[in-house]
Formats: C-alpha cells, sequence, structure tokens
C-alpha cells in the first residue's frame, strides 16, 4: 500500500503534461484507461493512484459515479475536512490530488484543466497545480493510504470513545442499579469494554455477596 507521499511524487512528476495535439484531450492517462480523446480528469487521478500501486477500488471516468460508489459503498472515507492525498470532487464536475489544505481554500494537482482562471476549469489542456476556494468542493474522498492504518490500541480507543457514547440498554438497567447496590460495581463508564480480568474480579465480588 502506497503512502500520501508517494502518490503526491508521482502526481507532481505529472505538472506541465499537456494534450497532444492541443484541444484534442488525448494523453497517455487517456490511453491507459482506454477512453484516449474523451474529458480526463477523473483518468488522470486513476492512473496516479495505479502508478503508486494503489489502484481505485472503483474504476470509473465520472467524478459523480466515483463519489457515488465511495458514499455507497464506503461512507467512511467521504470525508468533511481535507488532508494531503485526498481526492477532490468539485461542483463543477471535476476533480484532482490535494497537495495542500487551508483555511478557505485548496491547493490540488490537477489534470485536465487549465493553467489559469482565463481557460476552461474542468476540461483544460494539461497538468496544473491550482488553489481553488472551498466553496467549489462538492465533497473529499479519503484514500487508505499505508500510515493510515490503525494499531491494535488506536482501534480499541476509537471503540471504546464510541461505546462511552452508547446508552445503557433499557432492559440491563434494573440489574445495573442491583449491581452497584451491592458493590460489585461502581457503575461508571457502563459501556466500555472490559479485560477479562476485570470481569472475574467482577464475578467474584458476586460470589462474595
Amino acid at each position: 500500500m502506497a503512502t500520501a507521499d508517494k502518490l503526491l511524487s508521482i502526481a507532481a512528476g505529472e505538472l506541465g503534461t499537456v494534450e497532444a495535439p492541443a484541444g484534442s484531450n488525448r494523453t497517455k492517462y487517456g490511453k491507459w484507461y482506454g477512453l484516449d480523446g474523451e474529458p480526463w480528469c477523473m483518468m488522470f487521478v486513476q492512473w496516479c493512484f495505479a502508478q503508486a500501486g494503489m489502484p481505485l477500488p472503483c474504476r470509473t471516468a465520472s467524478c459523480s459515479a466515483l463519489l457515488r460508489w465511495y458514499r455507497q459503498n464506503r461512507p467512511r472515507q467521504v470525508v468533511p475536512e481535507p488532508r494531503r492525498g485526498d481526492i477532490v470532487i468539485y461542483t463543477f464536475g471535476h476533480t484532482g490530488i490535494v497537495l495542500l489544505p487551508s483555511a478557505g481554500s485548496i491547493c490540488a494537482i490537477e489534470g485536465n484543466t487549465s493553467a489559469g482562471e482565463a481557460g476552461s476549469q474542468d476540461n483544460g489542456g494539461g497538468v496544473y497545480l491550482r488553489t481553488r476556494q472551498r466553496s467549489l468542493v462538492s465533497a473529499y474522498i479519503r484514500p487508505e493510504f499505508e500510515e493510515d492504518s490503525m494499531t491494535g490500541e488506536e482501534i480499541y480507543r476509537e471503540l471504546q470513545a464510541y461505546l462511552s457514547k452508547q446508552p445503557v440498554p433499557a432492559w440491563a438497567r434494573a440489574e445495573l442499579a442491583e449491581a452497584m447496590e451491592l458493590g460489585i460495581t461502581d457503575g461508571t463508564r457502563p459501556m466500555e469494554l472490559i479485560p477479562r480480568y476485570q470481569a472475574a474480579i467482577m464475578a467474584l465480588r458476586a460470589a462474595r455477596k
């Protein structure tokens, strides 16, 4: 699995690549994908991820189709805040790879766009570094990079944090209150996980009663 740095290094190496001939939508990305001569912003993103050794799970040349797939199949990877290596989906049917997010804007490496505001933004002629306002963003898709893999401790903390916010089931409340009266438990953090030794001690306390 690749890292965000590896992906961005590959994408940055493509900066300045242009269509040949100009205005034809013909690029090595379209040729690789199998749709040469068609709008290629998403094909560029797909190509970059494939070159980094982590092809996207949904192979599509459509920005909306990729976002729809993630929302239906991996909704947790559609995130509200960007970071390096995220796929940005714009409201005007365009995409890129986030290089540098900031408070009100994002800087992304984009294919099939123009070097400035004068040309077409979603069907331009090359790969360029662009800074756009966040108001133009529809969503960010968070790839599963190598550094994103969670350790066992991190998984445990996340699960504990989730469970701590859940209510005690109605059917268990009376017996929990009874266990508190008997001194088996103090009743704090009732929904969190406990290791076997704690469960054994609580059972021992109950047996001694």
